[in-house]
């Protein structure tokens, strides 16, 4: 439970007793954000001792009569604006009319309540001053969240574009200056890393426009039937020549033409992550296996399995996060974008679908994708995983 502090200015003590007992009695629910609001009371009966209280520790909510002695709640208005607190004002004044309410509003009120008013007209009243607080709260919280993914975002992007940039920089200085002696071949082979390293930083970028269309809705759906075992041939034929380099066999094992309403942009998205990867991870001599199968309740079941490297347990649990490279002595001359497994995840949810993997170290590693079968207008148009 969170519990907000309300401050109430009045130097009627028979108003304060009942404003506050009915406040401490008082709480607000809020569904929408998950929270149930109780409140803290402190009071005071001159606008002077509600400012000293409020440079102390600025409450939440200040319920400000309009009349006071010495200062004016008007008055303490146009103070609170300098001292520039969160503090929503609610002005309770006996004199209701709309040039009164107008000008407390100019003054920085949020609300106005006029006297007399009843325990309903008082909670109705401060229950919408606790939905605008917790909500702006939420908001500044999620602002605050997005500045912070956006930085730890651009550092990783940074990170991972600086190293093979540097690495490209230092082999064309040694091919400008010809530092490595008379031999073509040996400039030949830096060349050849060079593409390698440019061809990874392609790929992390043709990744990272994926992923931000996905995540943000701009990517276009063009949803149509398709069958999965041809997506399917295709990827594997896209990546024969790597496979083959190392006489690494792939199968695909599937007894049907497997049928889906899906985006085949996003479909070939899944079988190229799973199948590169079962590939890139596997030992020279290893095999892939894919296998499609349907299941109960509309669902399809995608699996690739590989006789690769393996995860470990402790890896497993940030694998389908944004940049995630899993990294030592087996994997250090893979490259990758680190975005291929959870470009997956987010595709995967547009058809109620889940990503998991099991893995042995040392063993290798089956990666399933199990999509359900959904009509166009069921469809999901923006993913939240």
């Amino acid at each position: 439970m969170d519990t907000l502090n309300i401050l109430v200015v009045d130097d009627e003590p028979g108003m304060v007793s009942g404003i506050e007992r009915v406040l401490r009695d008082m709480t607000v629910v809020l569904p929408d954000v998950n929270t149930e609001v109780s409140f803290r009371v402190q009071t005071a009966a001159t606008g002077e001792d509600a400012l000293e209280l409020v440079r102390t520790e600025a409450p939440d909510i200040l319920l400000l009569d309009h009349k006071l002695p010495g200062v004016s709640g008007l008055d303490v208005l146009e103070e609170l604006s300098t001292l520039k607190v969160n503090t929503l004002t609610i002005m309770i004044t006996a004199y209701a009319s709309l040039e009164t309410a107008v000008t407390a509003i100019k003054c920085g009120a949020y609300d106005f309540l006029a006297k007399p008013f009843t325990p309903g007209e008082l909670k109705a009243t401060v229950r919408k001053a606790v939905q605008t607080l917790i909500h702006a709260r939420e908001a500044r919280n999620l602002a605050k969240e997005r500045r912070q993914v956006r930085f730890q975002f651009i550092s990783v992007l940074a990170h991972e574009l600086k190293t093979p940039l540097a690495a490209v920089e230092g082999y064309l200085d040694i091919i400008r200056n010809r530092s490595a002696g008379d031999d073509p071949s040996v400039y030949d082979k830096m060349i050849e890393r060079c593409s390698i390293r440019l061809e990874g930083m392609r790929k992390m970028i043709l990744d990272l426009l994926d992923m931000t269309r996905i995540e943000s809705g701009q990517k276009k759906r063009e949803l149509v039937d398709v069958d999965l075992t041809v997506i399917a041939q295709k990827s594997m034929e896209s990546i024969a020549n790597q496979a083959l380099a190392r006489n690494i066999n792939i199968a695909l094992h599937a007894e049907k033409p497997v049928h889906l309403l899906a985006d085949q942009n996003e479909i070939e998205i899944i079988f190229n992550n799973l199948i590169s990867n079962a590939v890139k991870y596997n030992r020279d001599d290893g095999r892939v296996d894919i296998n499609i199968t349907e299941l109960p309740d509309d669902q399809i079941k995608i699996s690739v399995a590989d006789t690769g490297i393996g995860i470990t347990k402790e890896d497993i649990g940030h694998l389908f996060n944004d940049f995630v490279r899993i990294k030592n002595s087996s994997t250090r001359n893979i490259l990758g974008s680190g975005l291929g497994l959870s470009i997956v995840k987010k595709i995967a949810y547009f058809y109620d679908g889940t990503v998991s993997v099991d893995s042995e170290w040392g063993k290798g590693s089956t990666f399933t994708v199990i999509l359900t079968r959904k009509t166009p207008e069921n469809e999901k148009i923006s993913p939240n995983p």
